[in-house]
């Protein structure tokens, strides 16, 4: 039971900081539990604080103001597991006389005091200061917290985000004169390698939640809790002025206000992106956490000066903000919280919530030029730990916060012009993925052209932009929704216009491959759907086909293969065009083009009333084309059979010109009987162009061209017969049979075919005498 505890509570930094802090734990208690904690520590197999990867931060739990020393032989630990924290933390006491002067009561303060260190006692108004490291110092209110003492935990609450407050206000002050003092010099800085959001000890969460608590608690739940210094011994007093405790408060400010503020100081603090799949998932988390809570609390105009101070913060504090104007590459992203900040202050001040969005939009980690550090000040770095991307496992939930962010603010500034185009410009800077963009694109599409209103224009045009701008990201690369974009992407130009659509058709080598040009965009622009939608007149189609014509032949001498065939189709109500289609073709055929696609232009010729035209193209498909004798199942197959009907319907020599084509092509003998069979059928022209019968005589089988395709037609069955009899099975003996059958038909088309079959079947039974039962069977069918 004990080992399961163990298992259980070893994944909470957290909760052991509560146990070791406890107020009252006595010291032989506290060595009992360090030298337990150490024990669980030195298993190989205990857990790493960040779940997969460890910290190779310095020891930070104990910067603390009353100088304990660090455990030493958990501090040279390469890397902090989850009990780290806890056995730093056995080094920490509750004895300091100035922090048990906060805790222990609601009148401590000294207007005499001088503000002016840094960590001053202290703050200018009189009230109390504690400046211990954060987390730690949110640690001891979590431990007070749990152990009892709420009225204590709220009391150090209070000092430490005054702290924080004032903190804040002297960076500000310190970066304002380093800006005066470098004006041209580029500050970037990582003041705080564990950012307070999605650290261990949630310090932030710590804060918020005990304000949050203290705003639903009236003052009776907290009596019962003044014994905190009895038990802790009598501490030296001091004269202080004494004022209530919410003196300790502006005016006009509250706990509420108190843990909305902290939560937006938390928030928008600027914290390297920390490592390990575990510990990126927990800064997401923590900070979606963090602002679902505050969205659940109503602004009010208290409540909207804060945000409005604290915006205005974040945009000049320069180092100290994720918000400031210069950052560090490896930044944690602020979309998820400019978002809710961008929401939170557009009804109230929407210039400041376009600053903070605008501002918040870069993702420098994907950004080559981005600035990684000034080392010329100690506490600048670099960079924690060197050219670590694509280690950033969250990046995809990062560049998806992103985009909403960019929806949000589209979707804001629809109707306003100058709005619209700062957003689209701040779009195309600073999202790299073409899939997001293409998402914001159709977004904006959406919002534009909602059913209650006329089309926004101007939407409209962002939407076509980012639209281009996706087309060519993804020209040259190979993405799976492309098909689906630039039919989107058609459909868009068409709703701006018809000067977008003849644009696009006239710039498609930058946007389009060309077979997409001419299969989706050329031939969708001329659709009648497309024309009925944008009501043109005769001028306006007439411009626009020309458009079209024009991409179709540039396509079509860049891409004979993939475009002749829409390129045709494109240009067939202009003779000039169409003719200069026919001559690409013409000239691709001969080396650029397959039989399969030259058959297809052909039959599509002979459908539009070109004959002549399609037995050219079939000709030069017959060319490429190669059949062997066992491929009588081939799919070109269906295409020679028309290839030579369309040459027995345009008359004797086209027939007899094609007839030597297929001979050389086809080695197949049951499509060389099949063709001879048809060509013997009728006369050759005898249903001309315009249904008109010709009067003709069947041709010869003795005379060319049909003598040639005859011969060929045997030779092809004796040449099958060898093959077949090479690896027959007696399984195949019947069939084979069935297939000597049909040869004799061949044969006996032949004036001396008798006398051939016969000597045919004699070799036959002299050169396969071994393979006597299907000898036999010959014999019997055969004699």
């Amino acid at each position: 039971f004990y080992g399961i505890i163990v298992n259980i509570l070893s994944f909470n930094s957290a909760l052991w900081m509560c146990i070791v802090l406890n107020p009252h734990c006595k010291l032989e208690q506290k060595a009992s539990w360090l030298k337990q904690l150490k024990k669980w520590n030195s298993v190989d197999v205990c857990p790493w604080e960040d779940g997969n990867h460890g910290s190779e931060l310095p020891n930070l739990t104990n910067a603390l103001p009353q100088g304990a020393n660090a455990n030493q032989d958990s501090s040279n630990r390469p890397h902090r597991t989850v009990f780290t924290r806890a056995i730093e933390a056995c080094d920490l006491h509750w004895q300091d006389s100035h922090l048990q002067h906060i805790i222990s009561s609601d009148l401590y303060t000294n207007y005499c005091y001088h503000d002016d260190t840094e960590n001053s006692l202290f703050d200018s108004r009189g009230w109390p200061l504690w400046h211990e490291h954060v987390p730690t110092a949110c640690a001891r209110v979590d431990a007070l917290r749990s152990h009892g003492y709420p009225r204590e935990a709220l009391r150090l609450a209070i000092a430490i985000v005054n702290t924080l407050r004032r903190q804040q206000q002297k960076q500000l002050e310190m970066f304002r004169t380093q800006k005066k003092e470098l004006p041209h010099k580029s500050i970037t800085s990582i003041t705080n390698l564990e950012g307070w959001v999605g650290h261990p000890l949630d310090p932030v969460g710590t804060l918020f939640s005990s304000l949050m608590e203290a705003c639903h608690i009236d003052d009776e739940n907290f009596s019962g809790f003044s014994d905190f210094t009895e038990n802790m011994g009598h501490c030296k007093s001091l004269e202080y002025q004494h004022l209530p405790a919410h003196k300790f408060l502006e005016d006009g400010e509250s706990y509420l206000t108190l843990a909305v503020e902290v939560a937006l100081i938390g928030l928008g603090q600027q914290r390297i992106m920390p490592d390990g799949l575990y510990t990126q998932e927990k800064v997401c988390r923590n900070e979606e956490q963090l602002i679902s809570k505050l969205q659940e609390i109503e602004l009010d105009d208290t409540l909207v000066k804060i945000f409005r101070k604290q915006a205005v913060f974040l945009l000049e504090a320069g180092p100290y903000s994720g918000l400031g104007e210069i950052i560090h590459r490896e930044s944690v992203p602020m979309h998820t919280f400019a978002k809710y900040l961008f929401t939170s202050l557009l009804p109230h001040d929407a210039e400041l919530a376009y600053k903070i969005a605008l501002r918040a939009m870069r993702l420098l980690v994907l950004e080559s030029t981005a600035p990684t550090g000034d080392l010329t000040r100690p506490h600048h770095i670099a960079s924690v730990v060197p050219n670590r991307y694509p280690r950033w496992f969250t990046l995809s939930h990062i560049e998806s916060q992103q985009c909403e962010l960019a929806s949000t603010m589209l979707t804001a500034a629809k109707g306003d012009v100058r709005r619209l185009e700062t957003v689209l410009e701040s779009i195309q800077k600073n999202i790299h993925s073409s899939s997001h963009i293409f998402k914001l694109a159709q977004d904006a599409f959406k919002i534009a052209t909602l059913m209650d209103s006329l089309p926004d224009i101007t939407l409209l045009k962002v939407s076509l932009e980012l639209g281009l701008q996706v087309m060519r990201m993804t020209l040259s690369t190979l993405n799976w929704r492309r098909r689906e974009m630039v039919r989107w992407l058609v459909t868009c130009a068409t709703e701006v216009g018809v000067y977008a659509l003849d644009s696009i058709m006239q710039s498609w080598f930058t946007l389009f491959t060309p077979t997409e040009a001419t299969s989706i965009v050329a031939t969708t622009v001329m659709s009648n759907s497309t024309i009925v939608r944008l009501h043109l007149d005769c001028h306006q189609q007439e411009k626009l086909a020309s458009s079209a014509r024009t991409l179709a032949l540039q396509c079509a001498m860049k891409d004979p293969q993939n475009c002749a065939l829409s390129a045709l189709t494109l240009c067939e109500k202009d003779h000039i065009a169409f003719e200069t289609a026919y001559q690409i073709v013409l000239d691709a055929a001969t080396t650029g083009m397959s039989y399969t696609q030259l058959f297809t232009i052909a039959r599509y010729m002979e459908h539009r009333g070109y004959p002549m035209r399609a037995y050219k193209l079939a000709t030069l498909a017959m060319t490429h084309l190669n059949l062997s004798y066992n491929q009588d199942t081939h799919p070109a197959i269906n295409d020679v059979l028309w290839a030579c009907a369309l040459s027995h319907s345009l008359g004797k020599n086209e027939l007899a010109a094609i007839i030597p084509l297929v001979v050389k092509s086809v080695k197949c003998a049951t499509v060389l009987s099949d063709i001879l069979r048809r060509c013997t059928l009728t006369t050759p022209g005898m249903v001309g162009l315009h249904g008109r019968r010709n009067s003709g005589k069947l041709m010869s089988l003795d005379k060319a061209p049909l003598r040639q395709l005859l011969d060929a037609t045997i030779g092809a069955y004796i040449n099958t017969t060898h093959s077949r009899l090479t690896h027959i099975s007696p399984r195949h003996y019947s069939e084979f049979i069935e297939f000597l059958s049909k040869a004799r038909e061949t044969f006996l088309m032949a004036h001396d075919g008798h006398i051939q079959f016969t000597q045919f079947i004699d070799n036959l039974k002299q050169i396969y005498k071994g393979k006597k039962k299907l000898m036999m069977l010959v014999r019997e069918r055969f004699g």
